[in-house]
């Protein structure tokens, strides 16, 4: 997943799935999966959400300023990619 030009760097559908079931079986009833760029640690980390607001906090990548960049957002029920 996230491959090509417009991202920088790739993951698998096992990590992505993973992050998926993480998610759904949170104690918190999270609704939203976001996938978050560490500029310094060059890495995806999950961010959960419980609200659409909570997303608002993020920049988009790849103009994101600070630290972190949300490359996308999931529906953590549906799997649906939302739209930003």
């Amino acid at each position: 997943m996230f491959e090509g030009p417009d991202y920088p760097k790739s993951i698998t559908e096992e990590l992505f799935e993973s992050w998926l079931a993480e998610g759904r079986d949170s104690k918190i009833s999270y609704h939203f999966l976001l996938i978050v760029w560490n500029v310094y640690d060059e890495k995806y980390n999950p961010v959960y959400a419980e609200s659409r607001e909570e997303i608002e906090n993020y920049e988009l990548y790849p103009d994101a300023r600070g630290s972190e960049a949300l490359i996308a957002v999931y529906d953590l029920y549906s799997e649906s990619r939302i739209s930003l």
